[in-house]
Order: C-alpha cells, then structure tokens, then sequence
C-alpha cells in the first residue's frame, strides 16, 4: 500500500460501523505494555484488526491488535488495543491508516500513549510525560505521496499538533487530582534497535525529553485531519549511556495508578 485510496479507509470505516454499536467522540491508542488499559473497560466490544478490509495487523510483543470499544466511569471511549510501528516493516501510509479511518468515523480526540526512554537526567522510571512537542529526524513522513484533500491541506501547521486546549485541560486535572506530570519533547526514532549512548546525548542536547518508536506520524496525520490531539509517554526505562547497560522496560505500580488515573479523567471531561 503506498499510497492510501479514499475507498480502502471508506471500506475500512463502513465495516467498523456495521460492527460497533457506537463511535465514541474520543479515541485511544494503546503504546508498547500499556494494552492493559482496555482490559479495564466495561461493555466491551471487539474488533480484531485482521478483520477489518485493508487494515494493517500489529505484529509487535504485546499488542494485541484490535479495537475495544467501552465505557470508562460511564463515558464510551473507543481504544486500540496495539498500534501499528514502521519498523515492523509497514509503510508510513499503512501506520497511519487507523487514524484516517477514525477520523472517517467521527472521532473528534485521540489520546496516544508510548513507552519512551528518559533522556532528561531528572526523569525516572515511572514518570508520566505530556508532549508538548516533538523531534523528527526521520526524513519519511505520512503526508509524502499525493494529498488526500478530504482530509486536511497539502502543508499542514504543526504549531499546536499537540493541542493546547487539552494539554491545559490535562494540566489542570493532574493538579486537582495531586497527579504528577512532567511536561517535555519527545523524540522519534524509527527502531527497532534503540540508540546509542552518542545519539541519546545529541538528543539531550536539541533538546529532546524522552525518546521512543512511534507516536509522532499518527500526531502529524491526526494534525493534518484537524483531530484534538493529547500524548503522553510513560517513562519505562533511562536511555542509552545513561547505566552501564539497557534494561527491561518497567511499569510502575505508581506510575500506572497515575496514568490510568489521568487517562480517565481526561475521558471523562471531554467525552
């Protein structure tokens, strides 16, 4: 699939409203260790990828591929439980295709989630990050190719990808709820081997707060779509040079008490 046809995400997005009960105005997808999220909704309804025409299938560890729709604290919120990783071998066009199918159903917000490593030196393991920007090297992006005009402009302005409105909205929530949140740039890498101790300290340098393997094209086809987007990463691991050697992602227990924590009560206020 190089280049996304409006009839495959028309196909795409007739199946899935044959086979859901509702489209949420909201809409979740689930980062690397996070799935677990949607086990925590009640009403669920699924949808595996493999069955939707034309829709790429996860095929990283633990994610399981498939759409959950259900209801958090009441308010309906429809989740991918997995993403879709350029460095499982898709094309750009094919990373971002559930996003334009979405926003074909009438998802108004997605929230993205990621595991990221920590680049900034006061971040720890646990910490959960809002992103209020981002850092691309990577020179392939998922508007290259002919624009599909229903969509959004040829040249889209990414000055408030990350929307203001929510990250505010997100702010505000934390404070009240005594959830702590740390605030930053993220930085994207294709993977899937993570970087070196150099690359990390050159990040660091540009800027960047944490750094991870997806997120960014789903933010610039959702910006492009006129989508509310919010981002979060959950700090699993400090990056390379900053311990003598790599380990395995962790999840906190307080870390995720605070990021499903928050994730509701975003739900809730903008569902």
């Amino acid at each position: 699939m190089l280049n996304t046809t409006l009839k495959q995400i028309k196909e795409s997005t007739e199946y899935l409203k044959n086979n859901l009960s509702q489209v949420p105005s909201v809409a979740l997808v689930l980062g690397s260790g996070l799935g677990y999220f949607a086990d925590l909704l009640e009403e669920k309804e699924i949808v595996d990828y493999k069955d939707i025409p034309h829709f790429p299938v996860s095929t990283a560890p633990d994610h399981k591929g498939r759409f959950v729709l259900g209801k958090i604290s009441g308010k309906a919120v429809l989740v991918m439980q997995g993403r879709i990783h350029y460095y499982e071998g898709y094309s750009m066009d094919e990373v971002v295709f559930p996003i334009r199918v979405m926003k074909a159903l009438g998802v108004k917000n997605i929230f993205l989630t990621n595991a990221a490593g920590g680049i900034n030196e006061e971040y720890n393991v646990g910490d959960i990050m809002m992103i209020s920007d981002h850092i691309k090297f990577f020179n392939d992006t998922p508007l290259r190719g002919k624009n599909i005009d229903e969509f959004g402009p040829r040249f889209n302005d990414m000055s408030d990808a990350y929307t203001k409105s929510l990250r505010s909205l997100a702010r505000k929530i934390a404070d009240e709820n005594g959830i702590p949140l740390r605030e930053g740039v993220y930085s994207y890498m294709p993977g899937p081997c993570f970087e070196t101790p150099a690359e990390i300290r050159m990040l660091r340098i540009l800027g960047a707060d944490v750094v991870g393997m997806s997120t960014v094209p789903e933010v610039i086809c959702a910006s492009h779509a006129g989508l509310g987007v919010f981002a979060l990463s959950f700090v699993t691991n400090l990056a390379a040079g900053m311990l003598d050697k790599m380990h395995e992602l962790e999840y906190t227990p307080d870390g995720k008490e605070n990021f499903n924590h928050l994730i509701t009560e975003m739900i809730k206020a903008i569902a």
